[in-house]
């Protein structure tokens, strides 16, 4: 089979529907950046160099799973090609995951500045990546039917992605840089 088929060369994709649709869409644009999010969650995982690769690998399943109920287009299309769906579970585990590590960190009594290490700074790479990709969720929605969890796990991932960046950091012994404003 080959990669390229051609068919996008005037600017249109196809929704797994169907629909013909401009590559700049706000769908496409909305996939387009969880696509990248999971790529950037990938980096992270190498990074991280085995610390929290299942939590990352099924991170990235359930990235996979979002971008495939978007690009489905509709409610029909996602039963009839049974396009596996992030779940409220998916939303609890992340929220334990950042219970077990929210148990180890020092309370957080200032705004931090991303970095001091590779993994912490591709952590708040993957934060940042995150929130673009649920403001653009959050447009969608309020142009199409999509289903509600999609912005819901994206809020709750942005979340662990921070605590992960200060966990990951306290695991390496990174120093957490206070942001001191002018003044």
């Amino acid at each position: 089979m080959k990669i390229y088929t051609r068919t996008g060369d005037k600017g249109q994709t196809s929704l797994l529907n169907g629909k013909r649709v401009p590559k700049d869409s706000l769908r496409i644009e909305t996939y387009g950046t969880i696509d990248e999010l999971n790529s950037h969650t990938g980096m992270l995982r190498d990074l991280l160099a085995g610390n929290e690769a299942e939590l990352l690998t099924d991170i990235q399943m359930k990235l996979f799973d979002l971008g495939s109920t978007l690009s489905a287009g509709d409610e029909k299309t996602i039963e009839r090609f049974k396009v596996p769906q992030v779940l409220d579970a998916d939303v609890d585990t992340l929220e334990a995951a950042m219970d077990r590590m929210d148990a180890e960190l020092p309370p957080m009594r200032h705004f931090i500045l991303p970095g001091g290490h590779a993994a912490v700074s591709q952590a708040h790479i993957c934060r940042t990546v995150c929130r673009r990709a649920e403001r653009l969720a959050i447009r969608l929605a309020a142009e199409e039917p999509i289903p509600e969890i999609a912005v819901r796990y994206l809020n709750r991932l942005s979340d662990l992605f921070f605590m992960l960046a200060r966990h990951t950091g306290l695991r390496l012994g990174v120093e957490e840089v206070q942001w001191k404003p002018r003044g």
